[in-house]
């Protein structure tokens, strides 16, 4: 028998890797057993495919007008979901202005986490003046209604894709920021905190080695939900003219420039708007989920 060869195969696996496989594992169990979180996975991935794999997959160019196709009803000729007004496919359209609506949600949601988390880090672990003045600014900031502060922000900002992601994160930060402060606030009273104090370990290590470690789960689960409401907000102000430009195709702008339509042309602004209420009910469903798995202080509520 082949000693070395034995030896080898039974090298212990690192306990590191043992946790992250059954953890993985166990979230794996989970999922299998809600059928509501499998059918927002299945709705994420569709999603995501369409948003990546779109350019490849679609049936006809987004922007290729046809006027002698015009306002073609669903299935007909080839048209899977119609035509809109300019002759243009429906469904390559959905396709090309779901990759829109993902690099928006996903942008947002790493700018705006980013930014409020450290925000909320500084506010909730030094406290004092510094806390007094961001939290003030928090308030003020979540006074205005969120839609309204972003057609404020991107009405200055101008119109376009950059623009739009900027005026999202400035009106979005300040949830992740109370969220992380009110985290933070709970973890310096912890005694493995107080002891890193009391033996004199450094504020930058204390933050960077053990607060920061145990915000993972909150912020997860915060911006799994965001995501959905990003999504739709893009939506909203492309509506309304401040988003998204034609001719590039967004969820939005296909909305508004359906809207002359609705009694004559129904499906111009119908399969927009499943799209629209299918993401966003798959990363709710999702996101419940994983709150529910990630923070068992919340199961049964």
């Amino acid at each position: 028998m082949n000693h070395s060869a034995v030896e080898t195969n039974s090298q212990p696996i690192p306990a590191g890797r043992r946790g992250r496989d059954s953890g993985l594992r166990h979230l794996a169990r989970q999922l299998a057993k809600s059928p509501t979180a499998m059918f927002g996975l299945a709705i994420i991935v569709c999603v995501v495919f369409f948003g990546f794999a779109g350019e490849w997959v679609a049936p006809f160019d987004p922007t290729q007008a046809d006027f002698a196709k015009k306002l073609l009803p669903p299935l007909t000729e080839g048209h899977l979901l119609g035509t809109d007004q300019l002759g243009r496919d429906i469904l390559s359209r959905i396709m090309a202005g779901t990759r829109i609506s993902l690099i928006i949600g996903i942008s947002t949601v790493i700018a705006a986490g980013s930014a409020g988390t450290a925000i909320g880090i500084v506010a909730g672990y030094f406290r004092g003046w510094i806390d007094v003045v961001l939290m003030r600014i928090v308030d003020v900031t979540l006074s205005f209604p969120f839609i309204l502060l972003v057609l404020v922000i991107n009405a200055v900002l101008g119109t376009g894709l950059r623009n739009i992601i900027i005026s999202l994160v400035l009106a979005g930060w300040v949830v992740y920021a109370r969220v992380v402060r009110s985290e933070v606030l709970a973890l310096r009273e912890k005694e493995f905190i107080l002891s890193c104090v009391a033996t004199g370990v450094p504020r930058w290590e204390i933050i960077v080695k053990h607060i920061v470690p145990n915000l993972f789960t909150p912020i997860i689960v915060l911006s799994s939900l965001q995501i959905a409401t990003y999504i739709i907000a893009e939506a909203s102000i492309s509506f309304l003219g401040f988003g998204v430009q034609p001719p590039q195709p967004a969820w939005g702008n296909m909305l508004s420039e359906g809207k002359d339509y609705i009694f004559s042309a129904w499906w111009l602004i119908t399969f927009p708007g499943v799209a629209i209420v299918l993401t966003a009910l798959g990363v709710n469903l999702f996101g419940d989920w994983l709150r529910d798995v990630l923070d068992p202080e919340m199961k049964g509520k």
